[in-house]
């Protein structure tokens, strides 16, 4: 006997579970679609029900969770506690654990054929919503006993290799951010001051922006230079994120020699965003030759450090500074886009020690810094595993 082909009703029940009163009812948290994480199994965040909360429908620890408003957005969790949820997610279990292994529901539910069918069969423009009598006409592949288990352990080792990376990932950026705020906290204060992880005493004096490096705002964008002999490559703010440039999207306007000379980017120039929301003024990072010859426009402003201070440290402080609401603060507001302008940024402060100590910074902050991409990069081929396994069970 092989697998068999079977609709997603015939061994999955959706849960009629209701509470009209959650909290005389000792239910403690709730959970809406805004807690819920695309491709994330886990519950990691919740609300909690004495605050108030008119959701009715409960769940149980490993019942599945489906976000049925929205379905591209491919929200799945699997509960690990008792609560109640909205009305926008379906709790679902299997039927018969003898028919279905309830480890296996949440992974069919992954699978990209669950979630065409699922946003196939919504309807409404603004919200669409799938029902439960289309998903349960979801047809899929049943394998027997025996492959489900296999299965189920190769998906879970999967699973649990690609929330250890993500868990791993998401430390390393507390841990970066922390060691940011220790350091320029600690350099508000003037003269002899003492980072903790240096465990060294230091000297800071506090200098101008425009004292610390050239500072210059980019070309001006026009019609008449969408035309020309010399169309040079240019980066704009839907570039510069934080503490990295997309180069996916350049574009490209005409420069004459002198225009060149003047906006050329090199590498070592930091990037920041002039007009942007007001959380993300000042956004930062820093350019390394991405595009030769490149040069920006009049939404970034070019940081160029001097010889006492080095692009890493330089980036580093703007990232603070961009935290701390410090370019919010100096920022011109208008109805929805806050300007850090070029002058207000170039009287700024600015921190200045020792080669050696930014030395010292850099390598502690960038040693963290490291780690991100890579643990990212760890999560995302544990993820490629686990959809390869999904695919290989689907067509068996």
């Amino acid at each position: 006997m092989s697998a068999r082909r079977v609709k997603f009703g015939d061994v999955v029940r959706l849960s009629k579970a209701r509470s009209q009163d959650p909290l005389a009812d000792g239910i403690e948290r709730y959970v809406g679609l805004e807690h819920l994480e695309p491709g994330d199994l886990r519950i990691r965040n919740w609300g909690n029900v004495a605050d108030g909360v008119t959701f009715t429908s409960v769940f149980q620890p490993g019942q599945v969770l489906f976000g049925k408003r929205r379905a591209y957005q491919r929200k799945v969790a699997v509960a690990d506690f008792s609560g109640v949820c909205s009305g926008d997610i379906y709790v679902l279990e299997t039927k018969d654990a003898q028919v279905l292994l309830p480890e296996l529901l949440p992974f069919i539910c992954q699978t990209d054929a669950f979630f065409e069918h699922a946003v196939g069969t919504s309807a409404g423009s603004l919200s669409p919503r799938t029902n439960w009598t289309s998903l349960a006409d979801f047809e899929f592949m049943l394998p027997l006993m025996d492959e489900q288990q296999r299965l189920i352990r190769l998906l879970l080792n999967a699973e649990a290799a690609r929330t250890a990376a993500e868990d791993a990932a998401t430390h390393s950026e507390k841990l970066r951010k922390s060691l940011l705020f220790e350091t320029f906290d600690v350099l508000q204060g003037d003269g002899t001051v003492r980072i903790p992880f240096l465990a060294t005493e230091i000297d800071c004096r506090w200098v101008k922006a425009r004292d610390a490096g050239q500072i210059l705002m980019g070309r001006q964008l026009s019609p008449k230079y969408r035309t020309g002999n010399n169309a040079r490559k240019y980066l704009r703010v839907a570039n510069v994120f934080d503490g990295f440039i997309d180069t996916s999207d350049v574009n490209e306007m005409d420069f004459n020699e002198s225009e060149f000379a003047t906006f050329r980017l090199q590498s070592g120039d930091v990037l920041l965003n002039e007009g942007q929301s007001r959380e993300l003024v000042g956004r930062s990072a820093i350019f390394r030759d991405d595009i030769p010859d490149c040069c920006f426009q009049n939404t970034l402003i070019r940081f160029r450090p001097n010889a006492e201070v080095m692009s890493e440290f330089a980036h580093y402080y703007f990232q603070y500074c961009q935290y701390t609401s410090r370019f919010v603060q100096i920022s011109k507001q208008t109805t929805s886009i806050a300007h850090l302008g070029v002058q207000r940024f170039a009287e700024m402060t600015f921190p200045l020690v020792s080669i050696d100590t930014q030395k010292a910074i850099v390598e502690a902050l960038s040693a963290v810094v490291a780690t991100i991409p890579q643990l990212k990069k760890r999560a995302k081929t544990a993820s490629a595993i686990r959809n390869q396994v999904l695919m290989e069970g689907a067509s068996r």
